[in-house]
């Protein structure tokens, strides 16, 4: 009886085989590439085409995520592995929190006290050469994270602006058939490995309560969002401050 691969299938919030993703993946012929070349592709795709930005939500499909256009650690990662599976490379996720200062300098600090303490975070793993690689540094698209490392030129140790990292002038972001991070060192609590990000939210959630929930997906996310296209575009300029004001993690990666 022949059986079906759990790291290879598509699921509700995997839907490669939705129409967009199908197409995207015939149009851009990443299934004739090598191993190497096809993980490579579908990476790039989603760390520069898809652009740093927040979504409605973390369980949405990667087809929704396709459609806007932008998404955030979670959302991305569902995309990518929706791809990554589309084209047969064995992918399942990692989940974490992450401390909210790392998200300081996007979240506006007017609204910055509202903000959780700690955040939902994932990262996508894949088999790859027989290892399992970790996949964090599509997150921030290059437009975004240079406009960072132009800001904050000074420093390798950055926390705020959607980084995490000790080596902020060359982050581990490019895929080169090892792991890539970007949001590492803002890591709380290790939640495991999960098959799905369908099973991973099924059991985790970002915990707002319905009144800030629905202020951030109507208005916060929006409002974010805008200041992370002001940063990209150099109409807004990043505060150092922001960096620094919270508390230290644990890093428990």
């Amino acid at each position: 009886m022949h059986m079906t691969d759990p790291l290879l299938v598509p699921t509700k919030l995997l839907d490669f085989d939705a129409a967009p993703l199908a197409h995207l993946i015939e149009n851009r012929s990443w299934r004739g590439l090598s191993e190497y070349d096809r993980i490579g592709a579908a990476y790039d795709f989603v760390r520069n085409e898809i652009a740093f930005g927040y979504n409605r939500a973390d369980d949405i499909p990667a087809s929704e995520v396709l459609s806007d256009g932008y998404g955030q650690c979670n959302t991305k990662g569902t995309l990518l592995m929706a791809l990554l599976r589309g084209i047969g490379i064995r992918s399942r996720l990692h989940g974490f929190t992450i401390h909210t200062g790392l998200q300081r300098g996007v979240v506006p600090e007017l609204v910055y006290p509202l903000a959780p303490q700690e955040v939902l975070h994932s990262w996508v793993e894949i088999e790859y050469q027989g290892a399992w690689i970790n996949l964090e540094g599509f997150i921030l698209d290059d437009a975004f994270l240079k406009v960072l490392q132009t800001s904050f030129s000074d420093t390798d140790s950055l926390c705020g602006y959607g980084a995490g990292t000790d080596c902020f002038g060359a982050p581990p972001v490019a895929w080169n058939g090892e792991d890539t991070y970007i949001q590492k060192t803002g890591i709380v609590q290790d939640f495991g490995v999960f098959d799905t990000p369908d099973t991973f939210y099924l059991s985790h959630e970002q915990s707002f309560g319905w009144l800030r929930g629905a202020i951030y997906r109507h208005i916060i996310r929006h409002w974010m969002n805008a200041r992370v296209r002001g940063f990209r575009s150099g109409r807004l300029k990043t505060d150092r401050r922001a960096t620094h004001a919270h508390e230290e993690p644990a890093n428990a990666a």
